[in-house]
């Protein structure tokens, strides 16, 4: 079983998580929110995001790479995580 799977219902609760944070940040631009208030938010929804990566990632890492016993899928997986990364980090 894939670890999105086995960990579906607490990844999914992280993303309902951000949506109503992404939501609580359109309502505070909306009606012309605090600037400082607004700023938090944007930074609150960055670390769910990153948190969210994290646990996903650790899965990945852990399901198809540790424990993936053929040398071949281990280095495809491998190479799938480094392209991420280097894209999620520019």
């Amino acid at each position: 079983m894939s670890h999105t799977v086995r960990d579906k219902a607490k990844l999914l609760a992280r993303v309902r998580r951000l949506q109503g944070q992404t939501a609580a940040l359109e309502k505070q631009l909306e009606s012309d929110g605090d600037c400082s208030a607004i700023l938090q938010q944007i930074a609150a929804i960055r670390g769910a995001v990153n948190g969210l990566m994290l646990a996903v990632m650790e899965g990945h890492l852990t399901d198809h790479v540790v424990k993936e016993p053929e040398l071949e899928q281990r280095q495809h997986d491998l190479d799938a995580v480094l392209q991420v990364l280097r894209s999620y980090l520019k």
